[in-house]
């Protein structure tokens, strides 16, 4: 706690110091890659609520993907990666909508995200959102990742697919395998045995998809289950630790498409 009490009193300073329209703290596109933290909104420093995390939003700086979670709920949209270095247009965001018992936090941050205009470094490791003024609007901190590939790694029923769960009893109860050193996946979608790869990105740790999913052949009296899951696989962007537990893997739309339990 005290090492984040000084890193957001050391940005509180800079912000003094710094603005959108310096020269010095120019920024390129490649610069505001990845996963940040939300640490200083409107010069004040975000405070979590009890038991939550600080409100985060990454860049996809290949797809123009925004990503994120403002404190309650997550957050998604797109940026155009071909504008000027330094400016990023966010006033398009959408957000899941849940509701929260304090949704503070997050009213100021999507409030914020919604002016920003342009983006400057904001001494050596920090970024300063700013609106049309110049004043900086938003601090970002790098963020450190809480999910890792290698978290996947081994056997995971498959209980939610599509926002549906997933009946227990079925004669073949659908899995996924991870081999993460391979970068290979294996399972059972209810009836087929499918086979995949897994593609990840450098960049934003939580990206992940499965190209060229292959399956057999078989028939099955039900196909239903097998079809959400299937369609699912084919859907995935993303993946995160829920907070019950479990592995959850999201669409472009940063959507739930399926729930993985660890067998």
């Amino acid at each position: 706690m005290k090492k984040v009490f000084v890193s957001l009193c050391m940005a509180s300073a800079l912000i003094g110091l710094s603005s959108c329209a310096s020269t010095k703290n120019a920024a390129t596109l490649s610069s505001i890659g990845g996963e940040w933290n939300i640490i200083e909104i409107n010069g004040s420093a975000v405070v979590p609520a009890p038991g939550q995390e600080f409100p985060y939003i990454g860049f996809d700086t290949k797809s123009g993907k925004v990503f994120g979670n403002s404190g309650c709920n997550r957050l998604m949209g797109s940026f155009d990666v071909n504008a000027k270095p330094g400016t990023i247009d966010l006033g398009a965001l959408a957000s899941t909508r849940m509701m929260c018992p304090d949704m503070t936090v997050e009213n100021n941050v999507l409030s914020a995200l919604s002016k920003v205009k342009k983006y400057k470094k904001l001494g050596t490791e920090n970024i300063a959102l700013c609106g049309s003024s110049n004043r900086p609007l938003v601090v970002l901190q790098k963020k450190e990742s809480t999910v890792k590939l290698s978290d996947l790694d081994g056997k995971w029923m498959i209980t939610e697919a599509a926002g549906e769960a997933i009946p227990e009893g079925m004669e073949k109860q659908p899995f996924i395998e991870f081999n993460v050193a391979e970068k290979r996946l294996h399972g059972n979608a209810g009836c087929n045995i499918i086979n995949g790869a897994i593609q990840v990105d450098e960049v934003n740790p939580s990206a992940i998809s499965f190209p060229q999913i292959i399956s057999t052949m078989m028939a099955c009296p039900d196909m239903e289950v097998e079809g959400r899951i299937t369609k699912a696989l084919n859907s995935v962007q993303s993946f995160g630790k829920l907070a019950g537990g479990g592995i959850g893997l999201y669409d472009a739309d940063n959507s739930l498409v399926m729930v993985l339990v660890k067998k």
